[in-house]
């Protein structure tokens, strides 16, 4: 399913976000930059009309491979991301220790 999402990332030197438009619904999941090496998600939303589509897990799964081509780590701040991170052990090696 969520192969069919596309989602849109964009990122200033301080902040970023990614962007998924469904059904003319919009899911984002934002984070901070702390550094070169880090990015801090502290925010998931996915509306109602989209939720139960595996929208909001596209979104954090995308930020899993970003992070691992960029080289980054990710402090899941967000209890949601935080969750989907935990009940996928393949995605763990990005996690700050």
């Amino acid at each position: 399913m969520d192969s069919e999402i596309e989602i849109t990332v964009e990122e200033n030197e301080t902040k970023g976000r990614y962007r998924a438009v469904v059904d003319g619904h919009e899911a984002e999941m934002t984070y901070s930059r702390a550094g070169d090496t880090t990015i801090i998600i502290d925010h998931t939303h996915v509306p109602d009309a989209l939720r139960g589509r595996g929208v909001g897990q596209a979104l954090v799964r995308r930020g899993v491979e970003d992070a691992r081509a960029q080289g980054r780590k990710i402090v899941p701040l967000c209890p949601f991301a935080k969750a989907q991170i935990d009940r996928h052990p393949e995605w763990q090696d990005v996690l700050k220790g």
